[in-house]
């Protein structure tokens, strides 16, 4: 197994806080999707949130599989990609008027965090990558 490959693999299992985050994220996500009011605009919304809130966690879990560094660094910017998106379908139910903004600032808060994360670990492997 090729260093790179090992590398991924340990931060994954070191990082396992971010897998059980992510995985607590996408119950989180359901949870509130299913709080949504149903019209036509929340069942909008929810659906997209849903797709892309459940995907953070399978896409990370994937990544803790990857097949090489470039491998692992794609995968970890799909789940970057599918946080920052979650973030944008949480905005929208509050300026809607749809929910309040209290029932959703901690899930929010906790999608920046997860983001920001994901972000330094494909920072960090990036640079481990051209050494």
């Amino acid at each position: 197994m090729r260093r790179t490959h090992i590398l991924h693999i340990i931060l994954c299992m070191d990082d396992s806080e971010l897998g059980n985050r992510t995985k607590a994220f996408a119950l989180r996500v359901i949870r509130l999707v299913e709080a949504l009011p149903r019209t036509r605009a929340a069942d909008v919304i929810g659906g997209q949130l849903l797709r892309c809130g459940t995907s953070v966690g399978a896409n990370y879990r994937a990544a803790c599989r990857p097949k090489s560094s470039a491998d692992f660094i794609a995968k970890m910017s799909i789940v970057e990609e599918e946080c920052d998106e979650s973030a944008y379908w949480m905005e929208l139910p509050v300026e809607a008027g749809i929910m309040k903004a209290s029932r959703m600032s901690s899930l929010m808060s906790e999608a920046d965090e997860i983001l920001a994360m994901v972000v330094a670990s494909i920072r960090t492997a990036r640079a481990r990558r051209h050494k």
